[in-house]
């Protein structure tokens, strides 16, 4: 009776240990005194103060952040202007091409999307002059057109499961359409939009494939910088900045869940309110 339970925790340990292990040894052997990435010569901060004193992680880091609050911003915007459209009008003209059109870059190949952009601003810098050179506004459309289709899909979804009474209320209390999408639509799936841009920044501050399509001299990213550094062989200052991208990821993560545990309280609280205040 109790093979399956013993089975299913051994599955469960197994599978975060696959996956933590390597990371907790990434971030003991960055404290690594040795050159040697897999010798252990002691523990020192060493490579965390040469980290801070590289002007190239530096710019890289300030560079790979600007391209991706960026893009998550634009593509937040436009994502959620496709969802609302495949959500909220099932028939109109050209909804088959849209719909085909944002789940395509979920499915295509990164290579080939990065192939595909890198000759369309080849042939625009030839026919109308512009970009005159690849850099951060390549990189960052390039980064918008494939993560909007994650904020779409998002947005799609939590609009398909939303109470459309809501809208209609509001409408039939005289609220113009702008009005019921302001107040009524956009806050109800504020946390899908909130989701959304942090998907669509952890996508582009992930990237590699695309980035080195559509990047140029001077515009060296984060993940390019590390996938240059390691193809020489892996050392303890890459594990620093492992190890430093990890703990801002992991502060990053406690401070979003506690945002939405405190505004999931607020808002049970409120309904408490009203409902003692409706009650005789």
């Amino acid at each position: 009776m109790n093979r399956r339970p013993v089975f299913l925790i051994s599955c469960l340990c197994f599978g975060f240990a696959f996956f933590y292990i390597p990371i907790l040894s990434l971030i003991v052997f960055s404290f690594n005194k040795s050159r040697l990435a897999t010798v252990w010569g002691g523990f020192s901060t060493q490579w965390y103060a040469k980290l801070l004193d590289n002007d190239q992680v530096i710019k890289a880091a300030v560079l790979s952040l600007q391209i991706a609050v960026t893009t998550a911003t634009f593509a937040t915007v436009l994502g959620t202007m496709a969802g609302i459209a495949l959500a909220r009008f099932q028939r109109f003209r050209g909804r088959a091409g849209l719909s085909g059109l944002v789940t395509a870059p979920l499915v295509m190949p990164e290579v080939i999307t990065g192939i595909s952009l890198l000759m369309l601003f080849i042939y625009m810098a030839e026919w109308i002059g512009w970009p005159g050179s690849r850099g951060f506004t390549t990189i960052t459309i390039a980064h918008i057109t494939f993560s909007m289709t994650y904020v779409a899909v998002i947005v799609q979804s939590r609009l398909t499961s939303m109470d459309l009474s809501l809208e209609e209320a509001a409408m039939d209390l005289g609220a113009r359409p702008w009005r019921v999408l302001v107040d009524v639509t956009l806050p109800v799936i504020a946390p899908a939009l909130l989701s959304g841009w942090l998907l669509a920044f952890t996508i582009s501050l992930d990237d590699v494939v695309i980035t080195s399509f559509t990047s140029g001299p001077g515009s060296t990213t984060l993940p390019i910088y590390i996938w240059s550094k390691v193809k020489l062989g892996v050392t303890p200052d890459i594990n620093a900045l492992a190890t430093v991208i990890i703990l801002t990821v992991g502060i990053g993560v406690a401070l979003a869940a506690y945002i939405m545990h405190r505004a999931e309280a607020r808002r049970e609280r409120d309904v408490q309110m009203a409902l003692s205040q409706d009650t005789p």
